[in-house]
């Protein structure tokens, strides 16, 4: 097995961390920069599907927690 020194050991680290960054920018990278592309394929398949039918043990769907009630005027 070859020894690398120098600039040789510099070039073949570089290279294995490009490759491996390379290889997650369409998994992992990409995605997240822009995701609208999923959403429409989300909105797409999700579309006759019913929240309320399939939403388990009579659970009440999803709201947010952080939702603050406004004052009432009085």
């Amino acid at each position: 097995m070859a020894s690398f020194k120098g600039w040789r050991y510099a070039a073949f680290l570089g290279g294995f961390v490009g490759m491996i960054g390379l290889t997650l920018y369409p998994i992992a990278i990409s995605p997240m920069m822009d995701s609208s592309e999923y959403k429409s394929i989300q909105k797409e398949t999700r579309k006759n599907i019913k929240i309320e039918d399939i939403q388990p043990g009579n659970m009440k769907v999803w709201s947010d927690p952080f939702d603050r009630k406004k004052p009432q005027s009085e």
